[in-house]
């Protein structure tokens, strides 16, 4: 599972069984996450947590990282047997916002900021899953 961790929503994908493909799942009010991935993982099995690591282009962390490091801390007491791996999240919402183009989506499709956000959560959980390929 992956998770684009924003102050407003979060985007959130998952993979498949055999772990080859991610897919956008949702949009959660950032208030309403906990709740909501109590919920969805009392149902669906995840092993591992991708969340987005927020830096600016000189590599320092941006304004939201503190917030994000809280809710590891509340995930890891919730969820304890859920590994997690923070990843770089730069140029996700620009490539998740190409992606929607190159999809031919109408403007207000490619404008809707809950879409940008579970398109760069699966681009995230994309990206993880091709690099553990390799591994």
């Amino acid at each position: 599972m992956a998770l684009d961790y924003g102050k407003k929503r979060v985007g959130i994908a998952l993979t498949d069984d055999l772990q080859i493909i991610g897919s956008g799942l949702t949009t959660v009010e950032t208030p309403a996450l906990m709740a909501f991935l109590e919920k969805l993982l009392s149902k669906e099995k995840v092993e591992t947590l991708v969340i987005g690591e927020p830096k600016k282009l000189n590599n320092e962390l941006n304004y939201i990282a503190q917030e994000i490091k809280v809710f590891i801390e509340k995930f890891k007491i919730k969820f304890p047997d859920i590994a997690i791996i923070s990843m770089d999240e730069r140029f996700t919402s620009k490539m998740a916002t190409q992606s929607i183009l190159m999809n031919g989506m109408k403007k207000k499709d490619r404008q809707n900021k809950a879409l940008v956000d579970e398109v760069s959560a699966t681009i995230l959980l994309q990206t993880y899953l091709d690099s553990k390929a390799f591994l």
